[in-house]
């Protein structure tokens, strides 16, 4: 199944290793889901991962952002026509569309009005889990 995780999801799957998103994370490095992203996500998760006050080991972050390198899916995104309240999260739902996800996966929903996901199903990591595991 072919997703894009949002950065939020990774830093709390890694957070809390017994919520949802832990659940996304370890399916995503157990190779049940393919992981979609270009160069603006992975420059993201670098960065968020690396934050001091998430206080996570750099070796064990390279290790998963080097899985997702080597083993998602690139892709080249064509950008959206219209912007989300959030730019930053315009990559995540550009390279979801372009990429065509099943799904964009995020805590933050809300960023995503439905007159700019065209027809994009984005999902809560638990609403994810209920509605396809």
């Amino acid at each position: 199944m072919r997703v894009v995780i949002d950065t939020n999801v990774l830093v709390s799957g890694l957070l809390s290793p017994y919520g949802a998103s832990a659940e996304i994370v370890r399916m995503a490095a157990a190779g049940s889901l393919d992981l979609l992203y270009d160069a603006r996500i992975l420059s993201e998760y670098r960065e968020v991962l690396a934050r001091p006050k998430f206080s996570f080991e750099k070796s064990k972050t390279d290790i998963l952002l080097d899985f997702i390198e080597h083993y998602g899916i690139p892709v080249a995104a064509m950008p959206l026509s219209i912007h989300l309240p959030d730019l930053d999260d315009e990559s995540f739902l550009e390279v979801a569309i372009s990429g065509k996800a099943e799904c964009l996966i995020t805590g933050n929903v809300a960023h995503y009005p439905m007159r700019s996901k065209r027809k994009m199903r984005v999902f809560t990591p638990r609403r994810f889990l209920n509605r396809y595991f």
